[in-house]
């Protein structure tokens, strides 16, 4: 049996571009539980690019394990655009990755600190680029999560694809 994971997740492109491109990949999760590792990992060759992942479904251990800012956490909250860039750039340095990943959100079935079900935030952090955005999500805990993790593999892709084209611009002009 195939992994029912990397089925619906473009991960196999993702694996292969980090190998192209000689970088790795860590996440730091709270929503998604270490799903968007689980579903990197399910690909054959995945050891070569994913350094780790750290679960962070308590706010506490997104201070303590991720880094993301005490003050962060106690005035704008676990669900929210700077938790999840914080999340991505401790991600990327405590595990020596060239990418981090974080994801924040609300899987449901309850609102959270005023934030709907399906709001999801995710941020990446990489060689020279950090970004975040914000999710609309619908349906029950699982599509949230998943399409959480889905968005998370296809913008990483993007921006793995997008840093390679940008290295390869600047060898091409002698730079």
């Amino acid at each position: 049996m195939s992994d029912p994971l990397i089925a619906c997740v473009p991960a196999i492109a993702l694996v292969r571009a980090l190998v192209t491109v000689r970088q790795t990949v860590a996440t730091a999760e709270s929503l998604t539980a270490g799903l968007l590792a689980a579903t990197i990992a399910g690909v054959p060759g995945a050891s070569a690019v994913l350094r780790g992942g750290l679960v962070v479904y308590a706010t506490d251990l997104k201070h303590s394990l991720a880094g993301v800012e005490a003050e962060t956490l106690a005035t704008e909250g676990p669900v929210a655009a700077s938790t999840a860039e914080q999340l991505a750039v401790g991600a990327r340095t405590r595990c020596r990755a060239d990418w981090g990943v974080g994801l924040t959100g609300v899987a449901g079935p309850d609102s959270q600190d005023g934030h709907p079900v399906g709001t999801v935030f995710l941020g990446l952090a990489g060689p020279g680029h950090t970004e975040v955005m914000r999710l609309k999500l619908s349906g029950d805990r699982w599509t949230i999560r998943i399409g959480a993790t889905h968005t998370a593999v296809s913008e990483l892709l993007r921006c793995v694809r997008e840093a390679g084209t940008d290295a390869a611009e600047r060898v091409g002009r002698g730079g």
